[in-house]
Parts: C-alpha cells; sequence; structure tokens
C-alpha cells in the first residue's frame, strides 16, 4: 500500500508498505487524516520510532469479525491495551502497561491507505458528521479530558496559553464551562477564529500573575510554563497539555510553597466528542489550512510545519 514511513527521523513517501494484517482487528481504509504537533514532533526525534506515523483520522472498515463493522464510518481510540494488566484491571487503559499506540509506540499508524484497530477501539461516526469534522475527534477528545481531570466552576478564571491546533479546540471546550475564560494566541489567524468564537483574548505581557484559578499551558515550550506558573494563584491548578521534548528546569520550591496542583493531560473520551461535533457546538473547520494526497505527503508535512498553520489533512 501506499504510506508516509518514518524510520532515523527521516520521513519518506512510499508505495511498497505491506497492507496490515491482524486476525483479531479490523480493517480499515484511511478516508482522511491530520497532521498534529505529535507528528511534527516524532520526525524532529521527540519520540523514536520507526513506521507509519499519524494518529487522528477518520475510515470505512472494509474487514471485521463482527459483521456489524463492515461499511461503518469510524474514528479510533490510539491506545491498544491488553485489558489484563494491572493498570487495565484498575480502569486505566490509556495506562496499559503492554499498550501500543497508533503511529506513536509499537503500531503503525494512519498516514496509509489502510490500518488495523480491535473493534473496541472503534467509534461510529454519525452520518450528519462530515470527514472533515470527524478526523477531529480524537484531538477534541484529548481537549475534553481536561473538564473530566478538572472541576472547572462557572466562576473561575481560565488562562489557555497557546492557539494553536489544540489550543483552539481546548478554548471551544472550555468557553463551554461559561467560566471566565482568555486565551494566549500571537498569530493573527489564531486570533481571529477565536473572536469569530467569542473567545477573548489576552496579551502575554498583560497576564497578572497570580490571578488565574485554572491554567492550561498548550505550548510545549518553556517560555509558555513559565508564564503559566507566574499566571497561577495559590492552590490553582496548571494543566500540562503539550508535547514536551527533553528537559526542563522548574522551581518546585515555590509550587510547594504555592501549593500548585499540577495535573498532566492526555487522552480523552470519543463519544462526547462525536456528540459535540454533531451538535455543532464545536466547529473545528475554520482550522483546517490545507489538504493533500498522500503522495504529496512530505509537502504537507512542510506546511504543517510552518508558523502560524494549523491543520493539515492529508487524504489517502
Amino acid at each position: 500500500m501506499k504510506s508516509l514511513w518514518l524510520e532515523n527521523e527521516t520521513l519518506s513517501y512510499s508505495e511498497n508498505t505491506p497492507k496490515p494484517v491482524r486476525a483479531d482487528e479490523a480493517l480499515i481504509r484511511v478516508r482522511l487524516a491530520g497532521i498534529c504537533g505529535t507528528d511534527l514532533e516524532m520526525v524532529r526525534g521527540y519520540y523514536p520510532f520507526t513506521g507509519v506515523p499519524g494518529h487522528e483520522f477518520v475510515g470505512e472498515v472494509l474487514e471485521a469479525e463482527d459483521k456489524r463493522w463492515i461499511g461503518q464510518r469510524v474514528a479510533g481510540e490510539i491506545n491498544v491495551s491488553c485489558g489484563e494488566c494491572e493498570q487495565c484491571q484498575g480502569g486505566r487503559k490509556s495506562h496499559c502497561e503492554n499498550r501500543t499506540v497508533l503511529g506513536i509506540t509499537d503500531r503503525d499508524g494512519i498516514f496509509a491507505e489502510y490500518v488495523t484497530l480491535p473493534t473496541q477501539n472503534l467509534h461510529r461516526v454519525p452520518d450528519s458528521v462530515s470527514d472533515e469534522k470527524a478526523v477531529f475527534t480524537e484531538l477534541l477528545a484529548a481537549a475534553l479530558e481536561i473538564p473530566q481531570q478538572v472541576h472547572i466552576r462557572p466562576t473561575d478564571r481560565i488562562l489557555v496559553i497557546g492557539a494553536g491546533r489544540f489550543g483552539q479546540l481546548i478554548a471551544q471546550v472550555l468557553q463551554l464551562t461559561g467560566a471566565d475564560l482568555h486565551v494566549v494566541a500571537r498569530h493573527p489567524q489564531q486570533q481571529n477564529l477565536l473572536k469569530e468564537r467569542g473567545i477573548r483574548l489576552i496579551a502575554g505581557e498583560d497576564v497578572k500573575p497570580q490571578r488565574w484559578d485554572v491554567v492550561v499551558d498548550v505550548t510545549g515550550s518553556a517560555s509558555g510554563f513559565g508564564l503559566a506558573r507566574q499566571a497561577i494563584r495559590p492552590r490553582g491548578t496548571l494543566v500540562m497539555k503539550s508535547t514536551y521534548k527533553g528537559e526542563m528546569q522548574v522551581n518546585f520550591s515555590s509550587i510547594v510553597v504555592d501549593e500548585i496542583n499540577i495535573v498532566g493531560s492526555r487522552c480523552g473520551p470519543f463519544a462526547p466528542a462525536l456528540r459535540l461535533l454533531e451538535s455543532g457546538e464545536i466547529y473545528p473547520l475554520g482550522m483546517i489550512a490545507a489538504e493533500y494526497p498522500l503522495n504529496h505527503g512530505l509537502e504537507a508535512f512542510e506546511k504543517a510545519a510552518e508558523r502560524g498553520v494549523l491543520k493539515v489533512l492529508l487524504r489517502p
């Protein structure tokens, strides 16, 4: 099959990648795939991986042991768990000790014509949700993990730092809470999309220190974390919602003294993400910057890496 192939931090296009075969998993034709920040960092060496990258997709089931799945449009959860380890038995399947992760850890991803996943990882996409919307399901689910983990009150002051691909959806999700929400966004397109949704902007230099109840860092940078740490009030909650490469120097004494709650956050629930896309309460289409066929995948990655560019899609 045709695919993008990552090896030794080098991405290439291939027409000879073996078609995936897993007897106990559904075979899915990829209809549309999205390039995210993690994919870009994988190419830069964030995590050692050889194979087909990518994990945001909408597809059509071609083969499955349970025939009811055949012909269904689906989105898929990226963590494939064993169901038997202590983490799985404790209800923490996304932290399975033996997990494989789509396009990230020991499992080929979705920048290809075909992919396989267990049917337990699949979610049917409602007919009224277009492929262009459905491709955002995984990213939106990850944004929804924040209110899943953190009790957010309508009276809370929330600051989101970073308004790229992920930050845009996080801002839309947190807007639904009714809280006092502001977003630090650097690029004009990011700012315009937020304004269109009625989401208020704030410049980094205007962020008052120790005033915010919940701060979400979506930058993955030391400077972004520094601003987040400065902004959070004593006993506030700092949500780390990004891909961080390498190590950062952190003054943990001040975190102890101020009794700051730090929450790591990644994957989230798919079912409510699809409901929000179906209802139109979350609208991601303004984020789409470009779409490419798979054989122009290297050009697509170059486009996605440009400053200020939001979502770039691949259509195998």
